[in-house]
């Protein structure tokens, strides 16, 4: 059965939207909402990113989820069965639910993963590194995260989801992810219970040490709560976005490639081959001397500080 993925009419919606968000903006005494030169960079990442994606769905869609699919579910006289020993899932409106939930849960580890492991972080960095949150922002999309984002999917087709289903729920997921960058939609009641909401993101996109590596959820928050990385926005915090260590540039070039060229640096300064993997896969932040600190180094110093001295505003540490 074919499909048609989502994306492909998401892309005018995209545009729309943001010129819609930036009209109303630039007329509602919110200038500082947009920048153009930011601006600019977000969009030619997420021109490149429509570019490549096209490319890269043909290499792993068709090569890699149908040729796990076809290794994994062969047919059985005229029954596709799954290795694990039951028949492949059809088009039940269930299935596409139960896809849908799979293909959540996936998005919140490879979610987290680009947050917790820095070669990782290097490529989705890009995403983070604008100091606006605004519906451009949602497509300043790293283009080295095409590589690697299907491999985490590929246990779906494994055990029986068919390619194109797959394939439909991530295109789903990328527009729910799309409007969840705008800072206009407040908090909305129940709803906040089990979505993962714009003042959710916005969360997410704070280079607050209270809220780093704070919701890595899709559509759902039901995994940021049940693995420990939910944290709800909060009135009294004056949310400062992006990342601490900016690449403070609006060169592309430089956006995409800055964290990739510090780990390169850091690789070259230490001899142990310990320290050279942690570098690359360990979490970033983390340094063989002390002289930086991961997310965790930060948030644990800073409840110790908040413990000690509650009344002072907390230093972020270098």
């Amino acid at each position: 059965m074919d499909f048609t993925n989502p994306l492909v009419y998401g892309v005018p919606v995209f545009i729309a939207f943001i010129l819609f968000e930036l009209t109303y903006s630039k007329t509602h005494g919110d200038d500082h909402l947009y920048e153009w030169k930011d601006l600019a960079a977000s969009g030619f990442m997420g021109v490149g990113s429509a570019l490549l994606g096209p490319l890269f769905k043909v290499i792993f869609a068709i090569v890699l989820f149908e040729g796990v699919y076809e290794l994994c579910n062969p047919m059985v006289g005229d029954v596709r069965q799954n290795f694990l020993g039951f028949e492949s899932f059809g088009y039940a409106w269930y299935v596409w639910l139960l896809c849908m939930l799979a293909d959540d849960f996936t998005y919140y580890w490879f979610h987290r993963a680009n947050h917790e492991i820095r070669i990782l972080w290097a490529a989705h960095i890009v995403h983070h590194s604008s100091d606006n949150f605004n519906l451009g922002t949602a497509v300043r999309n790293g283009w080295f995260t095409i590589l690697y984002k299907p491999l985490f999917y590929m246990w779906m087709p494994a055990i029986g989801f068919p390619p194109e289903m797959v394939l439909v729920c991530l295109g789903i997921e990328a527009l729910w992810q799309f409007q969840l960058h705008s800072v206009y939609v407040p908090k909305l009641g129940f709803l906040e219970k089990f979505l993962n909401t714009h003042t959710m993101h916005q969360v997410h996109h704070s280079q607050n040490v209270e809220y780093l590596d704070k919701n890595h959820g899709g559509i759902l928050n039901i995994f940021d709560k049940i693995f420990g990385t939910w944290k709800e926005l909060e009135d009294e915090i004056d949310v400062k976005y992006g990342v601490i260590h900016s690449p403070e540039s609006y060169n592309p070039i430089v956006i995409l490639t800055h964290e990739f060229k510090d780990i390169w640096a850091d690789v070259k300064k230490v001899d142990k081959l310990s320290h050279k993997l942690m570098y690359i896969f360990g979490p970033p932040g983390w340094s063989h001397d002390g002289s930086t600190m991961t997310v965790k180094q930060q948030q644990a110093q800073f409840q110790k500080h908040k413990e000690l001295q509650p009344e002072l505003a907390f230093e972020r540490p270098n």
